[in-house]
């Protein structure tokens, strides 16, 4: 479905983001695989992939020039894209109402430059990019944190940064839809990755976690790669601007 396009995935070197560059790599795209400092994860989620169809583009996203960075590469590199899954994001166990002033302004800070000042970075250069080209694709990952917050306080900025870039995509939707550029929001629930893991482990491990969950089980990052690669095929353009809920029919709106 994807063949002929390419795509930029950030944070591709785990998790849910590396499962979306294995997915829309195996559908044909060129992927332009995003990391931080995990490079060889990057190279594992597109090793199987011919030459000509993988680009690996490190970039510190902590970093108020990353996001800048990035981009810029990612055009010198490709010439132009044809869709952005804006994935990268942290969650940090701290910084919350009960902890110390410093932890709460430390943890707000870094968790906002990544998940909202550089993930909005990324789709203000999508859109501006996607409109000299007559359109594009842009697939956020939230969490339905952001419509529900977290069972854990501690994680409150995590939270609000998912709630932030969520209306920032919503915006984007609405905005730029004469621009036949499409925006879509998945929020997954508890995906099976390290981050949703040591969550777990401040709610009594993952034992307990899956006992709550409907399903019984934590998502596969594979049912959020699928849904990403067919928000990215453009098959459904009338989709776009919808939050896309994959939690196992644990959280139904």
């Amino acid at each position: 479905m994807l063949h002929g396009k390419t795509i930029l995935v950030t944070g591709a070197s785990k998790g849910i983001g590396r499962a979306i560059a294995e997915e829309v790599g195996s559908q044909g795209a060129r992927v332009v695989a995003h990391y931080g400092s995990d490079r060889a994860g990057a190279e594992a989620a597109v090793a199987g992939l011919p030459e000509d169809r993988r680009i690996l583009i490190g970039s510190d996203l902590a970093q108020p020039d990353g996001a800048d960075r990035l981009f810029t590469e990612t055009l010198a590199a490709t010439g132009g894209i044809d869709g952005v899954v804006n994935n990268a994001a942290i969650i940090i166990q701290d910084g919350g109402i009960d902890d110390p002033p410093e932890a709460w302004d430390r943890v707000w800070r870094e968790t906002f430059q990544v998940n909202v000042h550089s993930a909005a970075t990324l789709l203000r250069h999508a859109v501006a990019h996607f409109r000299e080209r007559g359109g594009g694709e842009i697939v956020g990952i939230s969490s339905w944190a952001a419509q529900k917050g977290v069972t854990n306080p501690r994680a409150i900025a995590y939270a609000a940064s998912k709630a932030a870039i969520k209306a920032a995509l919503q915006t984007v939707a609405t905005g730029y839809a004469r621009d036949n550029i499409r925006t879509y929001i998945i929020a997954p629930g508890v995906v099976d990755t390290r981050m949703s893991r040591d969550f777990a482990e401040t709610q009594g491990g993952r034992a307990a976690v899956e006992d709550r969950l409907a399903m019984g089980a934590f998502v596969p990052p594979s049912d959020v790669a699928t849904l990403a690669a067919f928000c990215l095929s453009g098959r459904c353009r009338h989709l776009s601007g919808a939050t896309l809920d994959v939690n196992g029919a644990s959280y139904i709106r």
